[in-house]
């Protein structure tokens, strides 16, 4: 327990998958456990209809696959920047604003670290991406403008921020005995993120680190990203998508889009969505699709056959062999697969954006992929085999040094405090 004149600025990476916290004290960057032990927590809230109880992280993602009755909200971090950051949205209690709602999961991690600190926190470095919006300037500031609003919300009153890559920068340093040039790439749920700097032990005690950063680049494809793609062509083909009906013509592919994507799952399951969706039933040749869709949409499956999608792919990138995605939700005995190579071939357009996206990192801080010392990575999505085989693939001779994945950002923004 830190005494309160020793209470260190916290870190936050607010991620789109998942969240961490951490401190520096007496020089010594550390993750704080925010879920039990864990210091990891899963950006998710469940507004608990039936008890009005709201819970947070792994709680949250379980009480809604037990069908409890309730909202069950994710991938938050992909509104910002967007028109419905002040649009409300109905929970338990009322209306409210999905910068409320984000405010509200900010003030739960800074509950959690206060227990862990002896009081809770007043100042903050919240991490960001290089681009919250791509190529669109004013949105991007409204973004992290929405931030600021909602952490101040939950109760800091010292809110700064930092390039999440950057943070990555700062964690890879405390790690080297040397000087190094090395280009920090961050896979995180909804961003890639890339950082070419110049770290090393005599450099990390200057207050000023800005002539270290070298270049950055960022776009707007992350984990969430390719999770929607490997739902919509390997899952979604189970409930119509791309089925062609009597007339001809495949069936509006809308609804597929929206039930592969966390943050709009949700809005399908209001009256009038589900009401259009009944309304494709004459779309249809193979009505048994239909049928199957119907069950997901009024059963409320969306966001149980997304993290069995979620977990497919962490499945069949750990293990190198086909796994299974469950959907006897929607149908008794119903399955869809997942091998490695579909899983290579689905993501080969994006995975070529973000290989893309690093080598124009490289190129603006005016240097070559072989003038590069390592390469350092962080971001869960950051583990994926095909990612890592078309990176090795793209910087040969480079090394590759694998970070805290989870973790590496958060530590990083408590260096910056």
């Amino acid at each position: 327990m830190l005494s309160p004149s020793s209470l260190p600025t916290i870190g936050i990476d607010f991620g789109t998958s998942n969240s961490a916290v951490a401190c520096r004290v007496d020089g010594v960057a550390r993750l704080l456990p925010i879920e039990g032990a864990a210091t990891t927590l899963p950006t998710a809230i469940f507004f608990n209809s039936e008890d009005r109880t709201t819970h947070f992280g792994r709680e949250a993602v379980a009480q809604y696959l037990s069908g409890t009755e309730g909202r069950l909200m994710r991938s938050l971090k992909s509104l910002l920047g967007s028109a419905l950051m002040q649009e409300k949205t109905a929970i338990y209690d009322g209306l409210v604003s999905f910068e409320d709602i984000i405010a509200r999961f900010l003030r739960e991690l800074a509950v959690r670290a206060g227990r862990e600190l002896g009081q809770s926190p007043e100042r903050v470095v919240i991490g960001r991406p290089v681009h919250f919006v791509d190529d669109d300037p004013k949105r991007d500031e409204r973004a992290e403008d929405s931030l600021r609003h909602a952490a101040r919300a939950a109760g800091f009153r010292d809110i700064a921020f930092q390039l999440e890559p950057i943070a990555a920068a700062f964690d890879y340093e405390q790690r080297i005995t040397k000087e190094s040039i090395v280009l920090i790439v961050d896979i995180g749920g909804g961003t890639s993120d890339f950082t070419v700097v110049r770290v090393g032990p005599d450099r990390a005690t200057r207050d000023d680190r800005s002539d270290d950063v070298l270049a950055t680049s960022g776009v707007h494809i992350g984990g969430t990203d390719f999770d929607q793609r490997l739902n919509l062509e390997r899952v979604m083909p189970q409930f119509g998508f791309r089925h062609t009906g009597a007339q001809g013509r495949e069936v509006p592919s809308k609804v597929f889009f929206e039930l592969s994507s966390w943050h709009l799952i949700n809005w399908l399951y209001a009256a009038k969505a589900v009401r259009q969706a009944k309304e494709l039933r004459t779309s249809y040749s193979d009505t048994r699709l239909h049928d199957r869709l119907m069950a997901v949409l009024e059963e409320r499956h969306g966001h149980r056959i997304a993290s069995a999608v979620e977990a497919a792919k962490i499945d069949a990138s750990v293990t190198d062999a086909e796994t299974t995605i469950d959907l006897s939700c929607a149908e008794a005995g119903l399955v869809a697969t997942l091998s490695p190579a579909d899983m290579a071939q689905q993501l080969a357009t994006p995975l070529e954006n973000v290989i893309a996206c690093a080598h124009a990192c490289v190129k603006r801080a005016g240097l070559r992929s072989n003038d590069l010392d390592a390469i350092y990575l962080t971001g869960g999505s950051s583990a994926l085999r095909p990612f890592q085989h078309a990176l090795r693939k793209s910087f040969a001779g480079v090394n590759l040094v694998e970070g805290d994945l989870f973790g590496g950002v958060a530590t990083g923004l408590a260096c910056a405090t």
